[in-house]
Order: structure tokens, then sequence, then C-alpha cells
């Protein structure tokens, strides 16, 4: 006997009744039919047997019912099998993903959320090909561990099947690993010191200068300078200050300019002043600038300089553990916290009991920002979050040390075969570089809102005095200048010589360097020596 039948049936306990349905026909084919040969076309189905002549046509009819129920059963038996692999795949297509809200990962826009993970998910979801449908977890918690093993939080609700996936900045630590699967961390993060900037830094050995900036200080030398150098000028200029230049010794040399400079800097003062209206127009707009630059000096030293308990160094975990006037904390249940509980390094041991002793830890990361806004608290927790309340208020400052390197993971069910698939997809967007892109999208410095005072003054501050300075010395300059013209026009008068011969021989004699400040009767010497 040769059969031709339609594709075998799975192998399942549904599927066996119709099996041995097929074997007890072929026997009864067998038996009943010998020589006889018929051709039956029936759905696609065809079957060739021999049979004895006496057979009768009520059998062959009975057959054929058998076999049309048969494929009836099969027919309906497999469009059941594929509709529920449809709904089941389709089920599983949209994932249902647990969040927290947390800047800038996860935040209110609307209806929507958006944020750092937001983006992530449609990345992944992209690559992956499938759906997903975003809810907040319900106790507004990360993940931690109670005393009896159940976990709450996004990790609790993966764990409970309540989530597929949960994407938010979660640390891969060992208890959750057990707990959950991990994928590859797609940002590297570690543990930190938050604190405002007063607090930050040190006492320095030259911190009497830190009320200007040091382009500040070059620019008040100069004008130092320049001041001393247009008295010592106006003084041999100005025939009211130096009438008698061949007999008489200048009072302002160079060097007691810049003493007499340098008193009125100090307040001090330093005789001889100034004869002269020039000379007195010049030292009255440099007393002026000193007394203004020196007010700005000392308002500007009180307000950056507070009392010595508030002046201490917190560069590292070592200096927080070694003093009791700063409090710190961190998150309660976070993995921060039990990186503490759990380390046998002395000094962070030491952190922890303090913590535990004064119960410090916070609820929330906006807490410990507002916090350590406030003085007088540093907040511990991750560099990567530390770094975005950096970047929203200036006034803060993260320390240098990290410790305890790890990273943000993805979590979804112990053993699910996704977790590869996420994995190569958070190493495809880091090596082309979406996830640096996602990084300085959402951490991008907004410090014009909230904007820190700059303790060092800069010169553009005081342009307004520089700019009086300038005109007093200028008008100084240019009296003098007057002065010695209106005497070279009498002499000029009296010798009946040109005024231009006159104040060129003044200037000549009030600048020379080698006589000016000889007495005359060393000038009369001189000059035998040289008709000789």
């Amino acid at each position: 006997m040769s059969c031709c039948f339609f594709p075998p049936l799975q192998n399942s306990s549904t599927f066996s009744t119709h099996k041995n349905f097929a074997c007890s026909l072929n026997t009864f084919e067998s038996e009943i039919f010998g020589s006889l040969c018929i051709t039956v076309e029936l759905t696609g189905v065809c079957l060739k047997s021999d049979v004895p002549a006496a057979a009768t046509s009520w059998t062959r009819v009975r057959m054929q019912t058998r076999r049309i129920r048969m494929l009836s059963s099969f027919f309906v038996l497999s469009v059941w099998f594929f509709l529920d692999m449809a709904v089941c795949t389709a089920v599983q297509s949209e994932m249902r993903i647990t969040t927290i809200k947390q800047e800038p990962y996860a935040m209110s826009k609307g209806s929507q959320l958006e944020g750092f993970c937001m983006d992530l998910l449609s990345e992944v979801a992209k690559k992956l090909g499938f759906k997903f449908k975003v809810q907040l977890v319900k106790d507004a918690s990360y993940g931690r561990q109670d005393e009896n093993g159940i976990w709450n939080g996004m990790i609790g609700e993966v764990v409970r099947g309540e989530a597929d996936l949960a994407i938010a900045p979660l640390t891969l630590t060992a208890a959750r690993e057990k707990a959950v699967g991990m994928t590859k961390p797609f940002m590297q993060t570690g543990i930190s010191i938050l604190l405002r900037k007063d607090i930050s830094e040190g006492t320095g050995l030259f911190d009497f200068l830190s009320p200007f900036a040091a382009e500040t200080w070059v620019v008040i030398l100069i004008a130092y300078l320049g001041t001393a150098a247009c008295i010592y000028i106006v003084a041999r200029l100005s025939p009211c200050e130096w009438s008698q230049p061949q007999s008489e010794q200048n009072r302002f040399s160079l060097l007691h300019s810049l003493w007499y400079t340098a008193g009125a800097l100090t307040l001090q003062g330093a005789g001889p002043h100034p004869k002269a209206l020039s000379g007195r127009v010049i030292c009255c707009s440099w007393w002026i600038f000193t007394i203004v630059l020196l007010a700005c000096y000392f308002s500007n030293l009180s307000s950056s300089k507070t009392s010595e308990s508030t002046h201490l160094a917190l560069k590292g975990f070592e200096d927080l553990a070694n003093q009791d006037t700063i409090e710190y904390g961190c998150l309660t249940g976070s993995s921060t916290l039990a990186f503490f509980k759990n380390s046998n390094n002395p000094v962070y041991r030491r952190i922890y009991e303090h913590m535990a002793r004064t119960k410090s830890p916070v609820s929330s990361m906006d807490e410990g920002v507002r916090r350590a806004k406030e003085g007088n608290f540093a907040f511990i927790g991750e560099s990567v979050s530390l770094d975005l309340a950096v970047a929203r208020h200036c006034e803060l400052v993260r320390a240098h040390e990290v410790i305890g390197m790890r990273g943000y993971s993805i979590a979804a069910t112990l053993g699910s075969p996704i977790i590869k698939n996420l994995s190569v997809a958070i190493l495809q967007l880091s090596e082309a570089g979406e996830l640096a892109y996602l990084r300085s999208k959402w951490w991008a410095s907004s410090c014009i809102a909230d904007k820190a005072k700059s303790s060092a003054v800069q010169p553009h501050s005081l342009k307004g005095m520089f700019l009086l300075l300038s005109l007093g010395l200028g008008l100084g300059a240019l009296l003098a200048v007057l002065e010695l013209i209106s005497k070279s026009r009498r002499s000029a008068a009296e010798q009946r010589k040109s005024c231009c011969t006159v104040l060129t021989e003044e200037l000549s004699l009030r600048l020379r360097t080698s006589n000016a400040n000889k007495p005359q009767a060393n000038v009369d010497k001189d000059k035998e020596k040289e008709n000789a």
C-alpha cells in the first residue's frame, strides 16, 4: 500500500487522538480492502489501495467521512495554535517599564516623561523592535532588601513580575545581580561629596589677596607706578614746584615720588606735599582712588571670609571623617549607604557609624542638594548626580576624590533572554557615541539661572576708579605744562627772546638728570672746567 499523507502533526497530547485514529484507519484498510484499487481525492489527500471486489459503497463512504473528520480537527487545532501564539507575542512585545522620577533621568513633561533614561529607552526599543509602557515605581524607591529578604522599589516590582524592565540610575551591585538580571552598564559613576564652595577650600598662605583677582592686582600696580611717575615729572616741569632749577634741589626725586605714592595708598601720608596746583590735582586723584580701592578691598575681604569654624578643607572622605563640624549624609536605602555599611575600610566605617548615630541620611536627592546649599552639610552620593547638581547650582562644588567606581544598568527578570540583547544594544550605542551625546544633552550647565557671585573683584568692576585716576593724572600733567608755558612767556618777554626758545631751554634744564639736583656753585664749577 502506498499513501500520501498531510504534514505530520506536533507531538502533543492534543493531537494524540488523531494519530491513533490514523493508525486504526490504516489497519482497517489493510484488512477490509484487498485487491480493489480505488482513488479518492479529498482536500489534497490521495489514497490508493487494493480492496476485494465485494466491498460495498457504504464502506467507502464511511472511510471518507472519518478522513473528513480527521482533517477538520487538524485544521481547527492548527488555527487555534497559531492564534494563541500571535496573542502571546503581542502581549510580550509591549514591555512594562518601571522608573523613578529623578532629574535628569526621568522628569515630568505634561502627561509624559522625558530625560536621559527615556531617551535611552527609546533608542534601545528601536534597535530591539519592541513597544513599551512606562510607569512610575509605586513606593518611589530604587530597591532595597529588608531583613526578610523581600525587595522593595523598582527591583521588587521586577522580582514580583509587576514590571518587565527597570530603567533608572540603578547601581549594579552583587545583591541586585542575585535577585534580577542586570545589563552592561550604560554609565560609569562613583561616590563623591557635594558641598558649598565656601567650606570646600582651606585657608591658603596668600588668601589676603583673594578679594581681588590677579589681573586687578596687576592693574593696581601699573596705576601706582604711573601715578608716581606723573608726580615726579610734574614736580620737575611745574615752576611753582621747582622755581630755580639752577640753584634749587628738586624735592620730588623718583624714590621720593614712589614713597609718597605708597604712603598715600596706605593712608599714612609722607611729606613734603606738592605746592603746585598740578601736583595737588594728581595727589587728590590718587587719594580718592586709594580710598575707594581700600573700601572695596576690605568689604570684599569681610564678605568672603567667615569664622574659622567654617573654613574646613574638605578635599576627601578622610577629611570628612576627621571633623565633626560639618554634618554629612547620603540617600536612605541607597547603594551608597550599603557601600559604607559593608566596607572594611576604617575611614568608611567611621563615616557609616557617624551617619547611623546622627540619623543624617536624606530621603531624596533634592533634599540632599538643598541642605548642601544651605551650608554646614556635605551630601554623599553618586558622582554623576552630583555633577548635575554642580551644573545647576554654581555655589556648589564636588570633591575631586571619587571612590567605589560602579555602573548604572537596566534591570530585567532573572534569566530573561532579553538581557543579552539589551547589553548588545547598549554597547552599540556607546560605540556610536550616542550615550556621550545624551550625557552632554542632559548635563548641560545652566548656571545663569542661579549664578554664584565671584569672590574676586575683576578689573572691569573698578573701571570707574581707574578712569577717574587717569583723568586726574592727565589734568595734572596739562596744568604743569601750562604753568611752564606761562613762565616761559614771561621770561621771553623779559629776555626779548622767542617763547619757543625759552620753553626749549627750560625743558632741557628741568629734564636733565645730570645737573638737575646740583646747587648753582657746582654748576658754575662745571662750566669753568668745560671752558678751561
